[in-house]
C-alpha cells in the first residue's frame, strides 16, 4: 500500500459527531475549544524499529514540538459541504485529468492512455472474490469516472445520510484550499505523530500497546483476510463517522484506521537520516520530494492508516508508520485533519 495509486494505476493499465462547543472546555489536562484539542508541547523520539517498521521510518530521532491546536476528528462530509457551498471549489476528482501534467510523474516515454481512462474521476476500493498478491493493487483499486468526495463509490452513489463520515477522494490541494477558507493549516508530519501518540512515547498505537485485533474493537480497520475477507468486528466496511472509537489521551479522535490524512510534508525516503544526530525543533519535512521508488512522483506525506489496513501488508494505524502520494492524487480512502498553531502574544 505504500505507493502512488494512481500513478502506479495508468503506469500498470499502459505498460500491461463530537464537535466541542464556543467555550473551553477542560478534562483534566485537556483543552478543547471550537471543535479543535490543545497539544501540549514536548519532545519526543519520532520513528520506530519494531519488526513491522520500514526503512523510512528509522532512525529514530529526537524531535520538539511546540504547542499547538488541531481538530478532534478527520474533516466530515457536512464541513466539506459548508467549505464547496462558501466558495464553489472544484476538487481534484471532478476535473479531468491532464495528460501533460500526468506524464511528468511517469517514466520517460509512457504513452498516453485511451481517454477514456483520463475522464474526470478517482479510484475505488472492489474487494476480490478470493485471495490474491494484495502489492498487485490495480486487482482491488478500480478507476471510475464522476467518482468524487459527492460519490465516494461510483457515480450512483450518494453521500446521504453519511454526513458525520470523513469527507474522501480529497487531493492535497483539496486540503490546501480548505485550510485556506478555514484559517487553519495541514499539520507537519512531526506535529501528527506527537499528537497521535497522546503523551505515550513508546506506545505502539495511539491506543497504546494493545494489538489492533486483542480486546475491544479500537479503531475503523480490515479485519480478516484482505482483500477478500472482512470480519466487521468494528461494523463498518468502508468510512465509519468520525469518532465512532475511542479518543487517544490528548483527546484525538480517528488518528488510527478511518482515513489516511494529509500532512504539510514533501515525502523524502531518507529524510530521518538527516535528522539522526541532533534534536530537532518543530521539522517541516524535506525541501523537495524523492522516492527510490517513484523517482519521478513528487509525493506528500500522509499517516493514521484507513478502513483497508490490516497487519498482512499495511499496518498504517501504528503511529510512526508513514504513507506517501501525489498531491494531485485522492481515493475513496483518503481524507485530512487540520491544525492551528499557537499565536505568540507581542509586547
Amino acid at each position: 500500500m505504500r505507493m502512488n495509486f494512481t500513478k502506479l494505476f495508468f503506469t500498470s493499465i499502459i505498460i500491461i459527531f463530537i464537535k466541542c462547543t464556543d467555550k473551553k472546555k477542560t478534562n483534566g489536562q485537556i483543552v478543547f475549544k471550537d471543535g479543535m484539542v490543545l497539544i501540549p508541547s514536548g519532545n519526543f523520539k519520532m520513528g520506530s524499529n519494531d519488526n513491522q517498521s520500514r526503512k523510512d521510518e528509522f532512525p529514530i530521532h529526537e524531535v520538539s514540538i511546540d504547542s499547538f491546536w488541531m481538530d478532534q476528528t478527520e474533516v466530515t462530509n457536512k464541513e466539506f459541504s459548508l467549505f464547496i457551498k462558501a466558495t464553489g471549489y472544484v476538487t481534484t476528482a471532478e476535473i479531468k485529468l491532464n495528460w501533460s501534467e500526468l506524464k511528468k510523474d511517469l517514466p520517460p516515454g509512457t504513452p498516453k492512455p485511451d481517454d477514456s481512462l483520463l475522464k474526470a474521476g478517482s479510484l475505488v476500493f472492489m474487494p476480490t472474490k478470493g485471495p490474491v498478491n494484495p502489492d498487485d493493487y490495480g486487482v482491488w483499486w478500480n478507476w471510475k469516472s464522476n467518482t468524487n468526495w459527492r460519490s465516494p463509490k461510483g457515480p450512483q452513489s450518494t453521500i446521504n445520510g453519511k454526513e458525520s463520515h470523513p469527507v474522501v477522494h480529497i487531493s492535497w490541494y483539496d486540503a490546501q484550499a480548505y485550510a485556506q477558507w478555514s484559517g487553519k493549516r495541514l499539520p507537519t508530519e512531526a506535529e501528527w505523530e506527537w499528537a497521535a501518540r497522546g503523551g505515550e512515547e513508546q506506545a505502539l498505537y495511539p491506543w497504546g500497546d494493545e494489538l489492533l485485533n486483542n480486546g475491544e474493537v479500537k479503531t475503523n480497520s480490515w479485519e480478516g483476510a484482505f482483500p477478500y475477507e472482512n470480519q466487521m468486528r468494528d461494523q463498518f466496511f468502508y468510512t465509519a463517522p468520525v469518532a465512532s472509537f475511542e479518543a487517544n489521551k490528548y483527546g484525538l479522535y480517528d488518528m488510527s484506521g478511518n482515513v489516511w490524512e494529509w500532512c504539510s510534508d514533501w515525502y523524502d525516503y531518507s529524510y530521518y537520516e538527516s535528522l539522526s544526530n541532533t534534536l530537532t525543533k518543530n521539522p517541516k519535512g524535506p525541501k523537495k520530494a524523492y522516492d527510490p521508488y517513484l523517482p519521478y512522483t513528487k509525493q506528500k506525506v500522509m499517516r493514521g492508516g484507513s478502513f483497508l489496513c490490516n497487519d498482512s501488508y499495511c499496518a498504517g494505524y501504528r503511529v510512526a508508520s508513514r504513507m506517501k502520494s501525489s498531491p494531485d492524487t485522492g481515493l475513496q480512502h483518503t481524507g485530512f485533519r487540520l491544525v492551528k498553531s499557537i499565536k505568540l502574544k507581542t509586547e
